[in-house]
């Protein structure tokens, strides 16, 4: 099963993408990682990438899509895979689809997390890391012991920039702008699926397995419908065919 999550920040995606993968033993492909990967690989890909950022340009969509496909064809990922959060427009989404029909693939749905702005906010704003170690806390759901420092290490917990309620607004605002064509895209295309995240993430990991089970459940359905189609369509032509010779043998 091949799977797309799209989201916007802090909607939780990434996390369940990876229960997802390990459950079912699928890899998780996220274009940052495997970016990075390349580059610190000297790939010759990654190469291309590492070209592009030295020039600050952002690298182009023709290097993410080899990366990904590299990483869809190895040996991990026949079980299937998870793309979380890519792609993140329209042009992306049709180059995605050229690839996987290239190499004989398709994607077997789109999932579409969606949560309260007002939600969101309160997720992130709430993140805090550890100058020294790096350890990630949150104000709500995972609490330092000691306000402000960390349980490990005893460091300073800090917010990111992209953390603060501005920042996470104007981020929102783009993904909202960016989204809105690939939503309708898929949705036309009828491989959208949408799973609400306001829950916790236990929660969501649970509806999300259920969703999951009902399309295996329609897909292996499908499988056994075509070949019975075929063999039907197989045997409606070979009765055709000796009518056709005997009405040969009268006209001659």
């Amino acid at each position: 099963m091949r799977l797309v999550f799209l989201g916007p920040p802090g909607v939780g995606k990434g996390t369940q993408a990876k229960r997802v993968c390990a459950d079912q033993h699928m890899a998780h492909v996220s274009p940052g990682d495997i970016l990075c990967e390349a580059v610190r690989k000297g790939t010759a890909i990654g190469l291309r990438a590492k070209a592009a950022m030295d020039r600050g340009e952002l690298v182009p969509d023709s290097v993410i899509i080899d990366l990904i496909k590299d990483r869809m064809q190895a040996s991990d990922a026949r079980r299937g895979c998870v793309l979380d959060g890519f792609p993140r427009t329209v042009e992306q989404a049709r180059a995605l689809d050229l690839m996987l029909k290239a190499i004989g693939l398709t994607l077997d749905a789109v999932f579409a997390f969606t949560c309260s702005r007002e939600k969101i906010v309160e997720r992130l704003s709430g993140r805090r890391t550890c100058r020294k170690c790096g350890a990630n806390f949150h104000l709500t759901y995972v609490p330092p012991r000691t306000p402000g420092r960390c349980d490990a290490c005893g460091g300073e917990l800090f917010q990111s920039e992209d953390d603060r309620p501005e920042t996470i607004t104007q981020r929102l605002e783009v993904y909202e702008h960016q989204t809105a064509p690939l939503i309708q895209y898929y949705q036309q295309h009828g491989r959208l699926l949408e799973l609400s995240a306001e829950g916790d993430v236990d929660s969501v990991a649970a509806d999300l397995k259920r969703r999951l089970a009902a399309l295996g459940r329609a897909s292996r359905a499908r499988s056994v419908v075509r070949p019975a189609a075929k063999r039907r369509t197989a045997a409606r032509r070979r009765v055709r065919r000796p009518a056709a010779r005997s009405e040969r043998r009268r006209s001659r």
